[in-house]
């Protein structure tokens, strides 16, 4: 199967898809263990992408109901979407961070419509026009909060500890917390030599956190009952630095393919959001809210081109960088304004 690769010492990735993406798929990664296959990531809850999953699994020799446990990286729905069906499929347990279990658990006992009433207003406070907000609020009042992915995911049952190795028969599997593009974001390192003799420490499952050629999404991630005030980028710049101490043989994320040298690939992400944040502190020599700030970022095409529900994931992105040159001292809020802009100082 085409999908399928076999990356040896019984480990294996399948690519299932994620419908409607640019991503294109989701790489799940099949680990053997002495108790049966273990699952890094499941990929996204829709028909095709179950099929493409079990296609996978049949094509290293097992199947959806072999399945002994799920290890998630992190809640996103690409992620941790097919976990409930493996479940139903198997028996398997799910782990998780708690961070990342906390937000399941939240989103899935909120009412429907709860998250866009949420989203809506706190876009509006950051300066969103009208035009934007305006469909959310239209969304919600017809009910259609309830089909957003993630919302009725499977709740894990088991919680990953950070640092300590996974009970997997046979196999050594640590834990590395890695907040920044989810709170509950985890690696898994492999303390096992390379199968190919690359010389290095073992190798790590990344999830989203450390990708080829793809600078992972940091934003902002609030718990609407907190007034926590998070620092997203700083959690993740600092998770970056852990992982590039691990020195790895390989990492295997679960986008795009496997790769070597992951502490150059640590410095270069380190590099970009430097430089990113010095362009930002440069755009705020004049107040911008939030909103203008995400106008006038570099992003991967210009801002008229960018797709309505991308608009949302860029704005999260700018204030992610915001509350990191506050909490540095390179900007601050002006006072009085509403909605909040922000001055570099």
């Amino acid at each position: 199967m085409s999908g399928v690769i076999d990356h040896g010492g019984g480990v294996w990735s399948l690519r299932v898809p994620i419908p409607d993406n640019p991503l294109g798929h989701t790489l799940v990664h099949v680990l053997d263990t002495d108790r049966g296959p273990v699952l890094i990531d499941t990929g996204w809850d829709d028909p095709g992408s179950w099929d493409a999953l079990a296609e996978g699994l049949a094509a290293v020799g097992t199947s959806p109901g072999e399945v002994h446990g799920v290890v998630v990286t992190h809640h996103h729905p690409d992620h941790h979407g097919l976990s409930g069906k493996v479940r139903e499929a198997s028996g398997a347990w799910i782990t998780m961070h708690p961070a990342d279990s906390a937000v399941v658990r939240r989103t899935r006992e909120a009412e429907p419509g709860t998250w866009l009433a949420y989203l809506a207003d706190k876009l509006e406070a950051v300066g969103a026009p009208p035009g934007h907000t305006d469909p959310l609020r239209a969304a919600r009042a017809a009910g259609r909060g309830h089909k957003l992915p993630g919302l009725r995911a499977a709740l894990p049952d088991r919680e990953i500890v950070p640092g300590e190795l996974l009970d997997l028969a046979g196999r050594r599997l640590r834990a590395v917390w890695t907040p920044g593009h989810t709170p509950g974001h985890v690696c898994l390192h492999l303390e096992e030599e390379h199968p190919a003799g690359l010389a290095g420490n073992g190798r790590l499952f990344s999830g989203d956190h450390l990708l080829p050629g793809i600078t992972p999404h940091v934003g902002l991630y609030e718990d609407p009952d907190s007034d926590t005030v998070t620092d997203p980028l700083g959690d993740y710049l600092a998770s970056l630095e852990r992982i590039g101490r691990l020195g790895v043989a390989e990492v295997l994320p679960a986008h795009q393919h496997a790769f070597a040298d992951a502490a150059g690939r640590v410095r270069e992400l380190l590099e970009h959001h430097e430089e990113r944040l010095a362009d930002l502190r440069r755009l705020l020599a004049a107040p911008l809210t939030p909103w203008q700030l995400a106008e006038r970022m570099e992003w991967n095409r210009p801002w008229e081109q960018i797709p309505y529900g991308s608009r949302n994931i860029a704005v999260s992105e700018a204030e992610a960088h915001l509350r990191r040159l506050v909490k540095l001292g390179h900007a601050e809020a002006v006072p009085g304004s509403d909605p909040v802009a922000y001055a570099a100082v």
